[in-house]
């Protein structure tokens, strides 16, 4: 009889500290892949810690463009009819009539790492091009409650607290309140259980809220937040070239190196009160 997917696992390790060796219990992120299947068709697997698998899984259909809104999910949940070892490992989704996928073309039945949430796409192109809406430009946050959210996010990170192996997405309201927070092995895959959270909640469009996710911005976080409708993003460390040349496109604020009470600012300043660049900034990187 197979146990259920767990987010957090234990094993005894030696350490080395200042030359004395000591056997001691660690504990370990959860790391499991995550198949989801539409109708018959498994549609893609990806590494991911376990817990709101349900959320991911609505996420990944919305900010992948297979759905545009909640109600073409008819009904999502743990696959009942899989073996023992698959158990709370395959989401089942029925979507209705007028969601047409053609598997030939659109499968996305591959394995994801869980440091890149963009393998197996034919191109990056084909992101762009699927008419992403610009976000609120009239979202403001104050420069100092903006300075806040970091920590607010660390202290909401209950598994990394016991693991340290896990990436976080936090939203936020524009006074820094937070509104939700998630962990996982995969950056990507803690920003598709946030916007499946909001999706499912009927908060998408995400158009007065603000993204914060620990490590890099990377281009697939900002397609995913553009997606969502987000005005800011901002990440603890360092925005990838593509990811500030995306979001200069569609007219997102980005910050990076989001610590302490610095932070830098890749586009869209004005959300910050920053005063707006009177020579704006190339998109040529």
């Amino acid at each position: 009889m197979s146990s259920s997917p767990r987010d957090i696992g234990v094993t005894l390790v030696q350490e080395w500290n200042d030359g004395r060796v000591r056997a001691v219990q660690d504990y370990l992120a959860g790391e499991e892949p995550l198949q989801i299947r539409v109708g018959k068709h498994p549609l893609s697997v990806t590494m991911r810690t376990p817990g709101h698998d349900t959320e991911l899984a609505a996420g990944f259909l919305f900010t992948e463009g297979i759905i545009q809104r909640r109600e073409q999910i008819v009904s999502i949940g743990h696959a009942g009819d899989c073996k023992p070892t698959e158990r709370g490992n395959i989401i089942q989704v029925e979507l209705t009539d007028d969601v047409v996928l053609d598997f030939e073309s659109t499968q996305r039945n591959f394995f994801a790492s869980s440091s890149c949430g963009i393998c197996g796409k034919a191109s990056i192109e084909s992101v762009r091009a699927r008419g992403i809406r610009a976000p609120n430009p009239h979202f403001r946050v104050d420069a100092e409650a903006f300075c806040r959210i970091p920590e607010a996010l660390r202290s909401a990170q209950q598994i990394f607290g016991r693991t340290g192996g896990l990436h976080a997405a936090g939203l936020f309201d524009a006074s820094g309140k937070l509104l939700a927070e998630r962990e996982d092995i995969g950056r990507h895959n803690a920003v598709d259980k946030i916007i499946g959270w909001a999706l499912r909640e009927n908060r998408v469009p995400l158009s007065e809220s603000v993204l914060m996710v620990s490590g890099r911005g990377g281009f697939e976080i900002i397609q995913k937040a553009a997606t969502a409708g987000l005005p800011l993003v901002a990440s603890v460390s360092a925005c990838s070239s593509l990811a500030v040349q995306f979001a200069r496109e569609v007219g997102m604020t980005l910050v990076g190196f989001l610590r302490g009470r610095r932070f830098v600012v890749y586009s869209g300043g004005e959300r910050l009160g920053l005063a707006i660049n009177s020579a704006p900034l190339s998109n040529e990187l």
